[in-house]
């Protein structure tokens, strides 16, 4: 079961720039396909740890107009570079109105989220919004065991979240951080060719 507890403080909309957040920058204001830019880095995978219906957080329920209390749709995973878990994405999509969304995720399987976000027109990316998460906030105990990751050193993850509209449906994506991002070095053309 998901668990329901407010998250600590708020998100925001500014990122300002701190020592522990410095090295994550690029990754959190960069409003391109996390997917592909991971994939650049290396050998990308999904791998879905929970898919089914769940109490939102009390923020995510009231950013979707989701009334208290009401179940929606929610599906956590872990994205995997090189056979390491760098990113825990956590997703919500109100169960009202229906719609294609619906039964698109679910059909996802191991597939990425982002592909299908940035693969199809009809998809519009709101504002980002970023927060530091600690052992306070909901979400904070998933993205350690999802990252596998036993403690931080500075305890706390950088998170990142993005309101997806399709039409009249919309999904809310929070991405959590994995110290492991910052070793990711990109393998593009004019490293190989530089390289020769």
């Amino acid at each position: 079961m998901f668990n329901s507890k407010a998250p600590q403080g708020p998100w925001r909309s500014r990122l300002l720039r701190t020592p522990d957040n410095v090295a994550f920058i690029p990754w959190l204001r960069d409003r391109g396909s996390l997917t592909a830019r991971i994939q650049a880095r290396g050998r990308f995978a999904v791998r879905v740890l929970r898919q089914g219906f769940g109490l939102p957080t009390a923020d995510e329920a009231r950013l979707l107009g989701i009334e208290p209390g009401v179940r929606a749709w929610v599906r956590e995973v872990a994205l995997h570079c090189d056979e390491q878990r760098v990113v825990f994405a956590h997703t919500v999509l109100p169960y009202r109105p229906r719609g294609p969304l619906q039964l698109w995720l679910a059909r996802l399987g191991n597939r990425s989220l982002g592909a299908l976000l940035f693969s199809h027109p009809g998809f519009r990316r709101g504002k980002i919004n970023y927060k530091r998460l600690d052992e306070r906030h909901t979400l904070f105990a998933s993205a350690l065991g999802a990252l596998q990751l036993e403690e931080v050193e500075a305890g706390c993850l950088w998170a990142r979240r993005s309101h997806f509209r399709f039409g009249a449906q919309s999904v809310l994506v929070t991405e959590v951080f994995s110290p492991r991002m910052l070793q990711l070095r990109e393998t593009n053309k004019k490293e190989t060719h530089a390289a020769r």
